[in-house]
């Protein structure tokens, strides 16, 4: 009989983890150990595995709640994390979850599972701004756009687990579109941005067929992203997401999205990792139809009529806007490459 594969999954609350974890269990290699935050969301999120996987909850920066769950590991996929806005509005709190909690888990996993192989999944807001040079590759620069949190979170951790002792593969992920919320950071984001989105399910297939590639993924660093079929400008994007949705036109007024100091481009070398895992499926076509099926007729019947004020709230969330109409050069310089610009 085949010996199963001790797996811990980190943060499989989340979109991408809980995507990994049910990819996992369809697997009859694994063992699995689920370390999440206790929450009433995550336990809700998890309660259909209590009996099928061994969920520990705890705090991941504080070692005694995560000592046991990193004896005797082979594998360990850490998705956990605290991301925008959150990460941004509390950098204290990124800082001890993304940073400490990650140095916590190389640390004990050196003392119990020193074989263990180790994924970890960054992300593309590292390499900053890139809408004038959006074809991006790992080499690049890692130059985090201004107050973003998470990404010099990122960056940090990712040097941790560079100077382990740990076996490790880190993805730095594309936009992952498939649970997200509408928050703030949608006006952030510059209209005329390469944008390249990965679903959930190719992403967490990624993670999932990596751990069969391991050998060849050992020491890299790669980007995760959809590929070409994947690839859109971030205003045809959320067109597209607003007609899905009943809210018709994208018509904010001028000054509404900010046109520098965010992320996200095109991962010119994207190709490295599909040529190892094998893990995309889904294209911008795919994902909308995916997108489609999630909302009722009813909902998108009363979401159209309502659109008007729904818009009007979103606007009221955007940050260069009110910058604008308040004349905040301070908030002016750090949306806008001029005051005039569009």
């Amino acid at each position: 009989m085949k010996t199963k594969l001790r797996v811990l999954l980190t943060g499989s609350s989340g979109g991408i983890g809980f995507e990994v974890l049910k990819q996992l269990h369809s697997s009859e290699n694994f063992d699995i150990t689920v370390f999440d935050i206790k929450t009433a969301q995550s336990v809700k999120t998890l309660s259909d595995f209590e009996q099928k996987v061994k969920i520990v909850y705890g705090d991941i920066s504080n070692k005694q709640d995560l000592k046991s769950v990193c004896i005797n590991q082979d594998i360990v996929i850490h998705l956990a994390a605290v991301i925008p806005p959150l990460a941004d509005e509390q950098p204290e709190l990124a800082y001890r979850v993304n940073v400490i909690g990650t140095q916590n888990l190389i640390s004990l996993l050196e003392e119990f599972s020193p074989k263990v192989f180790f994924f970890y999944s960054s992300s593309i807001s590292i390499y900053g701004d890139r809408v004038l040079n959006p074809n991006i590759i790992i080499s690049d620069p890692l130059i985090p756009s201004e107050g973003d949190e998470y990404a010099k979170t990122k960056i940090i951790a990712e040097k941790s687990i560079q100077s382990s002792q740990l076996n490790w593969t880190i993805f730095r992920l594309c936009a992952i579109m498939g649970r997200h919320k509408i928050s703030k950071l949608m006006f952030h984001q510059p209209l005329n941005t390469s944008f390249e989105l990965a679903t959930l399910e190719d992403t967490a297939r990624a993670f999932v067929n990596g751990i069969e590639k391991r050998n060849e993924l050992s020491g890299r660093i790669f980007n995760l992203g959809g590929g070409e079929k994947c690839r859109c400008t971030y205003e045809e994007f959320l067109n597209c997401s607003f007609k899905i949705s009943g809210l018709g036109k994208l018509d904010f007024p001028a000054k509404s999205f900010a046109d520098k100091n965010f992320h996200c481009g095109f991962y010119a070398d994207g190709d490295d990792l599909e040529n190892i895992v094998h893990f995309r499926r889904d294209t911008m076509d795919s994902y909308y139809e995916k997108e489609a099926k999630k909302i009722s007729p009813i909902k998108k019947f009363f979401t159209s009529i309502l659109k008007k004020p729904i818009k009007c709230y979103l606007q009221s969330k955007s940050e260069p806007l009110e910058a604008y109409k308040k004349d905040d050069l301070k908030g002016i310089k750090h949306y806008f490459t001029n005051r005039e610009s569009k």
